[in-house]
């Protein structure tokens, strides 16, 4: 059967349009205490006419674990108000939208971080300096606030969560061998270093149940030898898969190395490698703007969704235009 960008599909028991959806991109417009502002009320408002689903920004689970000193946090009871006026904006026009719960281990910003912590103590880059190496309660404590973020994030209206498990960030720093030495039971083999997504996955899980959508973004490689790669990634998913509805498949970060190349969906071939081992829906992400495009990864089975972020911030409706074109060729 024919699939292309129009027809719907469902994550989590959550029905979409379209299988196009708006990736989570930071908009820096948060406030000193991580408050959403205006801003992101009428951003994702104003983008979610025509996408089959939004995923909002990297939203910090902890104080002490923001990406930026100007990002958005649900750390606290106090930020479902703010973020519960963005998914009113967002459901006024019968578009899902879900949220994506990160801390930036090692990669927390230095400008409003107080300790800066990661699963080994190997620093990201000068910049960002040393991290302390979590304790077996310092890890325990991170994962309570992830469960705690996913009950706050039910009750600001989120239709689902998305767990930000790449880009160098701190379940990515458990994850990869480039940045977890630990010799205790999460570090050393695929399966330990899995540990850490397993466990604040399970606590996500304990607040929202298992039918409240629950994916996870992954960086499918790390571009450096040693690194994380798709066929790795399998071996430390698949046994999450029954706990998951999707996974998002990006590239990089754990390390200040960037490709050699980024041309039109350069990590495609990283989603497929991911989808060969999955049945959940597989979203590919990366430089894929056009129909004709997007339609033939849908056709060839290369991925399940389209996620697209950059052509939202310049043209509030380019997924309209990506919807209802049709292209002779790419």
């Amino acid at each position: 059967m024919t699939r292309t960008l129009n027809d719907p599909i469902t994550i989590g028991g959550i029905p979409l349009k379209n299988r196009l959806i708006m990736a989570p991109l930071q908009q820096y417009k948060g406030t000193p205490e991580a408050f959403a502002a205006a801003h992101h009320i009428e951003h994702y408002g104003r983008r979610a006419k025509h996408v089959g689903l939004i995923v909002l920004e990297s939203t910090a689970v902890s104080s002490n674990g923001r990406l930026w000193a100007n990002d958005i946090g649900i750390y606290t009871d106090r930020h479902v108000e703010a973020l519960r006026k963005v998914t009113d904006a967002v459901h006024a026009h019968n578009t899902p939208v879900f949220i994506q719960l990160s801390h930036g281990g090692r990669k927390s910003s230095p400008e409003v971080t107080t300790t800066l912590v990661a699963p080994s103590a190997i620093a990201f880059d000068e910049q960002y300096g040393m991290p302390q190496e979590l304790s077996a309660e310092g890890i325990h404590n991170i994962i309570q606030e992830y469960r705690m973020a996913a009950k706050r994030s039910k009750e600001a209206g989120f239709d689902g969560i998305e767990l930000h498990a790449a880009h160098g960030f701190l379940i990515h720093q458990f994850l990869s061998p480039l940045s977890n030495k630990r010799t205790d039971a999460y570090g050393g083999s695929s399966e330990n270093r899995a540990r850490f997504l397993k466990e604040v996955l399970a606590a996500v899980r304990g607040e929202v149940g298992r039918n409240y959508p629950v994916i996870v973004r992954i960086s499918a490689t790390d571009y450096s030898e040693g690194g994380l790669i798709p066929e790795e990634w399998a071996r430390m998913l698949k046994p999450l898969e029954s706990e998951l509805d999707a996974i998002h498949v990006s590239t990089g970060g754990i390390i200040p190395v960037q490709p050699s190349d980024v041309y039109t969906a350069y990590q495609l071939p990283h989603a497929a490698a991911i989808k060969q081992h999955f049945k959940i829906p597989v979203i590919a992400v990366g430089q894929i703007y056009t129909r004709s495009l997007a339609d033939r990864i849908l056709e060839d089975g290369l991925a399940d969704v389209i996620a697209i972020g950059r052509p939202l911030l310049e043209d509030p409706d380019y997924a309209e235009g990506m919807l209802t074109v049709r292209e002779v060729s790419v």
